[in-house]
């Protein structure tokens, strides 16, 4: 008897560790080659690696509501299969990125100009909060609700996210999901 219940707690404790290895490799998958190519495209080159898509914000007013540019697998097919994503945040005064998570990738966001207060709920309901100038950076651990805002009434902020997926997601939090203590006005 005591032989099959040792059985018994190896299968399981087998068992166990392959789901919880499959749960700590899950994310982008890993390629077998130096890069993707789509199915529509018959031509590498340098073109294929390069996106051109953020030199409008060089050129561009500043927005009159928060604004994204993303540089992710949908606008960049390069980015396939190579874990990592971009994107361009312009917080005009008091403006908002208001909750929300991303499912497939933490979030790593580098203040370029202005002031953000930035945080984030764990999963034991603590809210984790933090005015950022600039120069600074903050992690979103991944998963997690977040938001940042910018608080000053007269100048803008601009950061950068980068991201451990080329496809690291978002879902929107609508305001009545839950109680988490951040302040109404966002």
């Amino acid at each position: 008897m005591a032989f099959a219940t040792f059985k018994h707690e190896i299968i399981f404790k087998l068992v166990l560790s392959f789901a919880i290895f499959h749960t700590v490799i899950a994310g982008d998958a890993d390629i077998t080659s130096d890069f993707i190519v789509p199915p529509n495209v018959t031509n590498i080159d340098s073109n294929f690696f390069t996106f051109t898509g953020m030199r409008i914000l060089l050129q561009a007013p500043p927005p009159t509501a928060f604004k994204v540019s993303k540089a992710s697998l949908a606008e960049f097919p390069a980015l396939n299969g190579q874990s990592v994503s971009f994107a361009v945040l312009q917080y005009p005064a008091g403006s908002i990125n208001p909750r929300h998570t991303h499912p497939h990738s933490a979030e790593l966001l580098f203040l370029l100009d202005g002031a953000l207060e930035v945080g984030f709920v764990n999963t034991t309901n603590k809210l984790f909060t933090r005015t950022l100038p600039a120069g600074d950076m903050f992690v979103f651990p991944k998963g997690l609700v977040h938001y940042q805002f910018n608080r000053d009434a007269k100048n803008s902020a601009i950061a950068i996210s980068a991201f451990g997926s080329a496809n690291a997601g978002i879902i929107s939090v609508p305001t009545t999901v839950f109680n988490t203590g951040i302040d109404d006005g966002i």
